[in-house]
């Protein structure tokens, strides 16, 4: 990857929502570039159901059932790429090498468990597994407070500039 060259590949391999491909870049470039300050990324964002989000859970961390987002970091050193966030380890790395998959079946679960949007739920996975590959660790109280705020800011924010709804439909059932 070359310098201040931005990649972002997105890949939808579920079927249980339609989804707005388009609208998810330019939320997460936003994202990425506008409210983070990175430049130089190189990342895969892949969708998923439940049943492949399982599969990976089991296969890289020896987790069983699905989860929401899981994050592979491939930078040699990890750390916080871009703008400083409020609760971020400070860091020199200015790059983000990275996939994070993300399960639109826990996303819709999850919604509903909440009382928000499936689609404003995926774009929390999505900032939350960004947050992760900066530095962010959630395992700890105190650390995980400081990730939420981070992750409701940045949703916030993102919410201010899209339609979230607009990112995705029920899949229509056929007759």
């Amino acid at each position: 990857m070359k310098a201040g060259n931005p990649n972002l590949t997105l890949r939808n391999r579920q079927r249980a929502r339609r989804l707005d491909l388009p609208l998810a870049r330019r939320i997460t470039t936003t994202l990425l570039r506008g409210l983070m300050g990175l430049n130089d990324f190189d990342l895969g964002l892949l969708l998923v159901d439940a049943a492949e989000m399982a599969r990976l859970n089991q296969t890289f961390l020896h987790h069983a059932g699905s989860t929401d987002v899981l994050c592979f970091d491939y930078r040699q050193k990890p750390g916080p790429p871009g703008r400083p966030l409020p609760g971020c380890p400070a860091d020199s790395s200015a790059s983000l090498q990275a996939d994070i998959v993300v399960c639109v079946d826990e996303a819709v679960a999850q919604a509903r468990r909440f009382r928000t949007t499936w689609q404003s739920e995926l774009v929390r996975y999505i900032v939350h597994g960004i947050l992760h590959l900066r530095g962010f660790d959630d395992r700890r109280p105190r650390r995980r407070r400081q990730m939420k705020r981070a992750e409701d800011h940045l949703l916030r924010q993102l919410a201010g500039r899209f339609d979230l709804s607009k990112l995705g439909q029920d899949r229509l059932k056929s007759v």
